[in-house]
């Protein structure tokens, strides 16, 4: 979602500004904007990409060496130059048009009492010129400051109700930057020869510093030239223990497309390396896999007997299919909530269940929110599945396994959801061997079966060319249904989210059975029907749902394992797997489902890796 970069230097910092948005780009945006201190607040913003943001700024020659930058995602008003950010405050008496006030200001985030703020600060004077939200900050500090830009800041937070991370600099005090966050991710980078940074992701800075300080929920950094402080939430200073500078290599090698035509395109191929790296050094299955920095998963597994998953999206698909491992070799009884829901919802806590979180970026507000819910419902055995091993999620949990998808560009989820279903899968495992049920022979089976996945993914991908030749079928399509039963049924759902996410054509995804059910009306020969039908103990019921689609004229697009006898024919296109990947399948079956939705992209002509209305990261509710 937005971005943020700021920085004060004693050098012309725009280049590293602008360098640290095209970083962000992955997040997904709409606009974008520099705002730098010379001798007065100046700015340049877009409502294009950053490389268009960055010919404005060659043409006027904008350079500072305090400024902020950032790539908006819209919330409040339409993507437009005017509800760009940064935005400026416009105090009593200033044309708002002509003259920019003195508080220049970036934010992440909802502000959800800014109508009410709004209307205070209108009756002051101030003058509006967006429909923002974040406007009203920097209208509200600017009401507030008597010289001292933190102090301003300070007695501005105590105002604000929602969620944020900003980053603000004034006029008057030009060399001084001071960043925020509640709710939102916010890091503070140091740099050398005095510089200092904001930002909200550390690949922002790649390249710049890799000497990161993680600001924890409701920290205020103020930022000068040489020094910076901390305060917590209760504006107490923090010491260099308590916020300690940590080293961190973020790769900007890794947002380099080679080859590839997409990012997406990229990342479904790096597949069996993502695997291979989150299944590296597992050579057996032990709790301590899981371990936190300071719990024992061992002593977590033996206290709890249920398991509660919560996570948004794509990751919620992969909680999905994680509950049929859980249940069938844990023999745990497992739910699955959407974290957006579980947190409004009246449930019955129990204290003895592992309340497993799954999160690309560990980041994700509702899954955040919703883990605190749990804890402070009495639920404290927590874990996280979780791609970035420094994320507020991994904090805020006390067991974690980190994934090693590496770096994930396009909006739509590929290698991050296999590289969670291989933590998810030896979390199953894990939780087996502690309740008694994973003998030797199994639990050597299973490690087989985990160090053949690249290989068996490699097999999987050779499978393009065939996908392609599906993707111009569904190229012309408007609708399509995604059919898939037992363990299979959250990879129909998935794949109809890949579809509809970056090819905007209406997918739906049901079980098998409820063809019958309702969906069976919608079948006609234009609404294709993929069917994910490995052999397993309910092939030969899916065979009688794909009688009841042939029989109403649908044309069926069938993933099926080379064992189990459904044959080519009118109406029926079959993509034959490999090999028969038993309770792996699902990692394995989902890769020909992304590469059908990238392809069928592609002869759309749609932006594949930044689709419209969508965001990489989910940083607000």
């Amino acid at each position: 979602m937005c971005g943020i970069v700021g920085a004060v230097s004693n050098q012309n910092i725009v280049p590293i500004l602008v360098q640290g948005l095209a970083r962000l780009e992955y997040r997904g945006y709409d606009s974008c904007g520099v705002a730098v201190y010379a001798n007065g607040l100046q700015r340049a913003r877009s409502t294009a990409r950053v490389s268009e943001l960055m010919d404005q700024i060659t043409t006027t020659h904008l350079q500072g060496s305090t400024g902020i930058a950032h790539t908006r995602w819209a919330t409040h008003g339409a993507p437009a130059v005017h509800n760009a950010h940064p935005h400026f405050s416009h105090g009593p008496g200033t044309d708002a048009y002509d003259k920019p006030g003195r508080v220049a200001l970036v934010h992440n985030g909802i502000i959800e009492n800014h109508d009410d703020l709004r209307a205070a600060l209108q009756a002051k004077g101030y003058v509006f010129q967006s429909q923002t939200d974040t406007e009203v900050i920097a209208h509200l500090i600017d009401s507030l400051y008597d010289g001292d830009l933190f102090e301003a800041v300070k007695a501005a937070l105590g105002s604000l109700r929602g969620a944020y991370a900003i980053a603000v600099f004034c006029k008057d005090e030009p060399h001084r930057l001071i960043g925020a966050r509640a709710g939102s991710p916010l890091i503070l980078g140091v740099g050398a020869d005095g510089a200092h940074y904001l930002a909200s992701d550390a690949m922002a800075l790649a390249g710049v510093t890799d000497q990161i300080v993680y600001l924890e929920e409701g920290d205020v950094a103020d930022i000068q030239l040489g020094k910076y402080w901390l305060v917590d939430k209760a504006f107490k200073p923090l010491t260099a223990t308590q916020r300690p500078v940590k080293t961190v290599h973020a790769h900007s090698g890794a947002a380099e497309l080679g080859p590839y035509r997409h990012y997406m395109q990229k990342e479904i191929f790096e597949q069996p390396r993502a695997i291979a790296d989150t299944l590296q050094g597992v050579d057996s299955i032990m709790p301590e896999l899981f371990d936190g920095a300071q719990v024992s998963a061992a002593r977590v597994f033996k206290d709890i007997d249920s398991v509660l998953i919560l996570a948004c999206g794509t990751s919620y698909y992969s909680g999905c299919t994680a509950k049929y491992w859980l249940e069938s070799i844990a023999k745990i009884p497992t739910q699955v909530e959407v974290a957006s829901e579980y947190r409004y919802r009246d449930s019955v806590p129990n204290p003895r269940t592992l309340v497993v979180t799954i999160t690309q970026s560990g980041e994700t507000a509702d899954t955040l929110a919703a883990l605190r819910h749990a804890q402070g419902l009495g639920m404290t055995h927590t874990l996280t599945i979780c791609n970035v091993a420094t994320s507020a999620m991994v904090r805020e949990c006390e067991l974690a396994y980190i994934t090693r998808a590496g770096v994930e560009i396009g909006v739509a989820s590929t290698k991050a959801f296999t590289a969670q279903l291989a933590g998810l899968f030896l979390l199953t495992l894990a939780l087996a061997q502690s309740r008694g049920l994973l003998s030797d022979a199994e639990e050597a089976r299973h490690i087989k079966a985990m160090r053949h996945l690249p290989a068996a993914l490699q097999s999987v991908l050779a499978l393009e060319p065939q996908v392609i030749a599906w993707s111009q079928d569904f190229a012309a399509k408007e609708n399509a249904l995604f059919l898939g039963r037992g363990l299979h049924y959250p990879i129909a759902l998935e794949g109809a989210l890949k579809l509809k996410e970056i090819s905007y054509i209406h997918a739906e995804a049901y079980p098998a059975g409820e063809l019958k059910h309702g969906p069976l009306a919608l079948v006609t020969s234009a609404m294709p029907v993929v069917t994910v039908a490995p052999n397993d103990a309910l092939l030969e019921k899916l065979k009688s749902n794909m009688h009841e689609v042939r029989a109403r004229g649908g044309v069926l697009y069938v993933l099926a394992d080379a064992d189990s006898h459904i044959e080519s024919g009118d109406g029926l296109h079959v993509i034959r797997m490999p090999e028969n990947y038993g309770e792996l399948s699902p990692m394995l079956h989902v890769v020909p489902l992304q590469l059908l939705a990238y392809h069928t992209a592609c002869a759309r002509g749609t932006d594949v890796d930044k689709p419209r209305n969508l965001a990489k990261s989910v940083t607000v509710e």
